[in-house]
Formats: C-alpha cells, sequence, structure tokens
C-alpha cells in the first residue's frame, strides 16, 4: 500500500465518520454524548489524508521521494495493511440495526441500584423510560409511582414460554456493552405481540416482580391498561442508567 492509498483510505473514514456523524447512523453504534468526538476523529482524518498527499506532492517537486532504495527496488507497505480497507467497507456499506429482542432475551438483565432518583411532576401521567420505571418499582418499592398512570415505550420481547416483556438496551458507551433492561407485563396485554415491535404502554405499578433467566436479575411487572404501536426511535437506546 503505498501512500497514496493511505491517504484515499484515511480520507473516506473520515468523511463516513463525519457521515455518520451527521446523521442517526451514529446511533446504532454510541451513545449520542459522544457525537462531537466522532466528528472530530473524522475531520482529524481528512486532514490527515489531505497532508498525506500534500507532503507526497511536495517530496515529489523536490525530487525526494523515497520510492526506491538503493538497489532500485520500491518500498511497499506489507500487504496485510489492505485489511484496513474492510472495516471502511463495512461502514459504508453496512448499517447494522440496533440490538433487539434475540440479543436481550440472551444476555441478563442490567437494572442496577441508582445513586438518587430524579424528581416526578405531582400530577398527571408519568412519562418513563424502562430503566427509570424498572430502577423505581425495584429498588423504591414503587413509592414514588402507586396511584399513578405511567407511560413507558420500549420493544417487544418474549422468552422461551411467550411471556412478554417491555425492552431497552442500557448503553454505556457503544453498543458492544449494551446490555437490557425489562420490564415484564401483566394485564391487558395485546394478543398477537411481535418481538423487536415498539410499544407505547400505559398501565400501573405493580410489586409483583420475577427473576430474570438468564442472570437472576430483578424485572418488575407493569400492569398494562392500553398498547400503542409507535415507530422506533431516533436514539434506540436508553443512556440513562449509568447517568
Amino acid at each position: 500500500m503505498n501512500r497514496q492509498a493511505q491517504a484515499a483510505i484515511l480520507f473516506l473514514t473520515g468523511a463516513a465518520l463525519l457521515h455518520a456523524g451527521f446523521t442517526n447512523l451514529y446511533l446504532r453504534y454510541v451513545k449520542a454524548g459522544l457525537q462531537p468526538l466522532l466528528l472530530a476523529s473524522g475531520a482529524v482524518l481528512i486532514v490527515a489524508a489531505l497532508a498525506t498527499i500534500w507532503y507526497e506532492w511536495r517530496g515529489r517537486r523536490n525530487h525526494e521521494v523515497d520510492a526506491h532504495d538503493d538497489h532500485g527496488h520500491t518500498h511497499r507497505e506489507p500487504r496485510i495493511s489492505w485489511l484496513l480497507v474492510l472495516p471502511l467497507l463495512a461502514l459504508i456499506l453496512v448499517a447494522p440495526p440496533a440490538l433487539g429482542s434475540y440479543s436481550a432475551m440472551r444476555t441478563g438483565t442490567a437494572l442496577q441500584q441508582p445513586y438518587g432518583y430524579g424528581k416526578l411532576p405531582a400530577t398527571g401521567p408519568l412519562d418513563l423510560n424502562v430503566v427509570d420505571y424498572a430502577t423505581r418499582a425495584v429498588y423504591d418499592h414503587g413509592r414514588s409511582l402507586k396511584g399513578r398512570e405511567i407511560k413507558v415505550t420500549g420493544f417487544v420481547a418474549l422468552d422461551r414460554s411467550g411471556a412478554p416483556y417491555l425492552v431497552r438496551m442500557a448503553l454505556n458507551c457503544c453498543a458492544a456493552d449494551a446490555q437490557p433492561v425489562k420490564i415484564a407485563l401483566t394485564g391487558k396485554i395485546p394478543p398477537v405481540l411481535q418481538p423487536d415491535k415498539w410499544l407505547e404502554i400505559t398501565g400501573s405499578y405493580t410489586a409483583r416482580q420475577t427473576r430474570d433467566a438468564v442472570n437472576g436479575g430483578p424485572v418488575p411487572y407493569l400492569k398494562v391498561t392500553s398498547a400503542t404501536p409507535v415507530a422506533t426511535p431516533k436514539d434506540p437506546y436508553d443512556e440513562s442508567w449509568n447517568n
């Protein structure tokens, strides 16, 4: 691989990172808070590519190109360096979907006891994310949830027995470390549920709990009164579990 090829790969990789960073594509790989670093990385790669091209051009003009050694042999990088093209092609050609029910039901719940709880509105329905509901239901014993109408959005997952769960993948840094937080559903459950379909569940707190079949972690129940299909959110991951 010569310098021109190196510069081309750097430039294309940087451009792909900028494209992902300026669109919602990057949310399939990393958490939203890393967008500035992703954009900065793409810009640095493009600058490095342009600098490589400029130095190569200047060296040729000054007749200082070291493309050949004293014996007239061409200096070449190892052929294995062309494998760097593979992640570039994967980034450009393959846009993996967000992790869903298949991963969720094969991974134990990542529910963790929080350091504290945010203040909830005194009246009206509580619009909570999966992590917030689950932590309050398990570790706060539903004190702030009792008697309130609750709305939670997540995707559907079914265990081996067909029992339904509402799930959101909790993200620490990137999709590689995503883990599920699960809410078991009871009450007026829709007769037909499709895994990975997103629902807005309206319901109420119940003290009932179960244990995750994978790691034995606590999984709270939510008593369903209605379920409404919704579109997949722009950011399918939940980043609130470690905040």
